[in-house]
C-alpha cells in the first residue's frame, strides 16, 4: 500500500525539475564544479531572469530561446575562464544580448534600437554586467506568473507556460505531465507565447476584477507542479523535492499581492504539510517508508508551524469557493497526521469525515481510494475492502490497496495476486521494489 491518505493524488507521470531547453545540451557540455554550479543557478534564476526579460523588452517570444543560448555559452566557457562572480548577472547580460541582436535583425530595429541600447546601458554596470534593474525582480516575476495564466491562453496552455518559463521545466518533463508528446507540448507552449504576442496581452498586474480568476489559475499550476514533485507515478525517486518546493515558492509569489487570498493560502498550508515529510519518505537505502514508520523527528516542524498557523487564520474563516475549499480539506487532512503524536494517536474517524466532506466538494477517484484506506484504518480492513468496491479508477495504487487489506484478512493468495498485478501497472521504480518486497513477504 502506498503511504496513507495524506498524499496528494498522482495526477500524473515523473516531472522532474529541468533546465529548459537546452538541459541536454547543458549535460553534454560542461561537469564539474562550474557545471554543478550552473545548474543551480539556472534551477534558482531561471524564472527570475525570464521575468527581468520579459519585463525590458516586452518580447516573451525571445526570451526562452536568449536564455537557452546563454546556458549553453556558460557551459562551454564557465569550465575554462572560470564562474564568475555573479552567475546570474552574467546569463542576463549575455540573453539581453542575444535579443538585441535579434531585434536589430527585425524590420523595425532602425526605430527601436536606439531605445533599446539607452535602457539597456541604464541597467548596466561599469563592466557591461547586467544588474537588478531597480530592485523590481520579485514584481516582474510576478507579472510573468500572471501574464502566463491570461485566460485567452486556456488552462492547459497556461499552465504549461508558466512551467516552463517560471519554473524552468523542460518541454519534455511538461508533456509527460500533460500525458502529451514532447512535439504536441512543444506546440502548445509555442503557440501560447505566440498568442501572448499577437494579442498584445499585456505584462503587468491585472485589474481588481480580473485578479481572482488569474490567482485561481495560479494555485492550479502550482498544485500542479508539486503533485508532480511529491508523487511521481513514473521514474527512479519517490519524490521530486526541488520541483515541490519551486510550486511553494510560487504560491508565495502570488500571495505577496494577495497576501489573504483563500485558495492560495489553503494550497500554501496543504502543499507545507505534505513537503514537511520529504526526508522522511524514503530510507538511506532508497526504500519507501511508509507514514507510520517514518522517523518523525525527520518532519521540518517549522513548515508544519506555518501551516498550522495558515489554517487558524482568518483567510480560511469565510465562505471558500470551490476550489480553495478543496484544498483546505485536504491540508485539514493532512494536519491530522502531522500533529498526531504518534501513528496510534491519529484521529481515523476525522479524517474519514473529511474526506466525505471533501467527496461531496466534488473530488475524484483519488480521494475515494485515500477515504478507502482511512476507512481501514478506522474500522478494518473488511471495511476498506466494501468501501474499494466500485472505484472507478486505473493503475496500481487501488490494487495495492486491495493487496493490504487481504493480507491483514489472512488471504495470501488473493493478496499475491493483486499485488502481481499492481507490480506490472507501476512504473515508479522504488513504489515498484516497495510492492515486490511486500508481495515477497508473503
Amino acid at each position: 500500500m502506498t503511504e496513507p491518505p495524506a498524499n496528494l493524488p498522482a495526477l500524473a507521470p515523473d516531472l522532474p525539475l529541468g533546465m529548459g531547453r537546452d538541459h541536454d545540451r547543458y549535460q553534454a557540455v560542461g561537469r564539474g564544479l562550474e557545471a554543478a554550479a550552473l545548474e543551480d543557478v539556472v534551477r534558482d534564476d531561471w524564472g527570475r531572469l525570464a521575468a527581468v526579460l520579459t519585463g525590458q523588452f516586452r518580447r516573451l517570444d525571445l526570451v526562452e530561446d536568449a536564455l537557452g543560448d546563454a546556458v549553453e555559452a556558460a557551459a562551454r566557457r564557465w569550465p575554462s575562464e572560470g564562474m564568475p562572480d555573479r552567475p546570474a548577472a552574467w546569463l542576463l547580460t549575455v540573453a539581453r544580448r542575444r535579443i538585441l541582436d535579434h531585434l536589430r535583425s527585425e524590420a523595425m530595429a532602425a526605430r527601436r534600437r536606439p531605445l533599446l541600447v539607452t535602457d539597456a546601458e541604464r541597467t548596466a554596470d561599469g563592466r557591461g554586467v547586467m544588474v537588478d534593474p531597480g530592485g523590481l525582480i520579485e514584481d516582474d516575476q510576478l507579472r510573468l506568473v500572471l501574464l502566463c495564466t491570461h485566460p485567452a491562453l486556456g488552462a492547459e496552455g497556461g499552465a504549461a507556460l508558466a512551467l516552463r518559463l517560471v519554473l524552468g521545466v523542460s518541454t519534455h518533463d511538461i508533456a509527460r505531465l500533460f500525458l502529451v508528446s514532447e512535439p504536441t507540448m512543444a506546440a502548445r507552449i509555442t503557440r501560447a507565447k505566440k498568442k501572448i504576442v499577437a494579442a498584445g496581452i499585456p505584462f503587468g498586474i491585472p485589474s481588481a476584477t480580473a485578479l481572482p480568476e488569474r490567482l485561481d489559475a495560479l494555485a492550479t499550476t502550482a498544485y500542479l507542479a508539486f503533485t508532480a514533485g511529491y508523487a511521481p507515478a513514473s521514474g527512479d525517486a519517490l519524490l521530486r523535492a526541488e520541483l515541490s518546493g519551486e510550486a511553494i515558492r510560487l504560491a508565495r509569489v502570488g500571495l505577496s499581492l494577495r497576501p489573504n487570498e483563500p485558495v492560495l493560502v489553503a494550497l500554501l498550508a496543504l502543499m507545507l504539510l505534505q513537503h514537511s515529510r520529504r526526508d522522511a519518505r524514503v530510507d538511506a537505502g532508497g526504500d519507501l517508508v511508509l507514514l507510520p514508520d517514518q522517523d518523525r523527528n525527520l518532519w521540518h516542524r517549522g513548515e508544519i508551524d506555518e501551516a498550522s498557523a495558515l489554517l487558524a487564520g482568518p483567510a480560511l474563516a469565510g465562505p471558500l469557493t470551490q476550489q480553495a475549499a478543496v484544498y483546505a480539506v485536504q491540508a485539514r487532512i493532512a494536519a491530522e497526521h502531522a500533529l498526531a503524536p504518534s501513528p496510534a494517536a491519529t484521529r481515523w474517524d476525522r479524517i474519514v469525515a473529511l474526506y466525505d466532506v471533501l467527496l461531496d466538494l466534488g473530488a475524484g477517484p483519488s480521494a475515494q481510494l485515500a477515504r478507502a484506506i482511512a476507512i481501514a484504518e478506522a474500522d478494518g480492513p473488511a471495511a476498506g475492502l466494501d468501501a474499494l468496491a466500485g472505484l472507478a479508477m486505473s493503475g496500481h495504487r487501488p490494487l495495492a490497496a486491495r493487496a493490504e487489506f487481504l493480507t491483514r484478512l489472512g488471504d495470501h493468495e488473493g493478496a499475491r495476486a493483486a499485488y502481481n498485478e499492481a507490480i506490472m501497472l507501476c512504473h515508479n521504480d522504488i513504489e515498484r521494489r516497495h510492492l515486490s518486497a511486500r508481495a515477497g513477504a508473503l
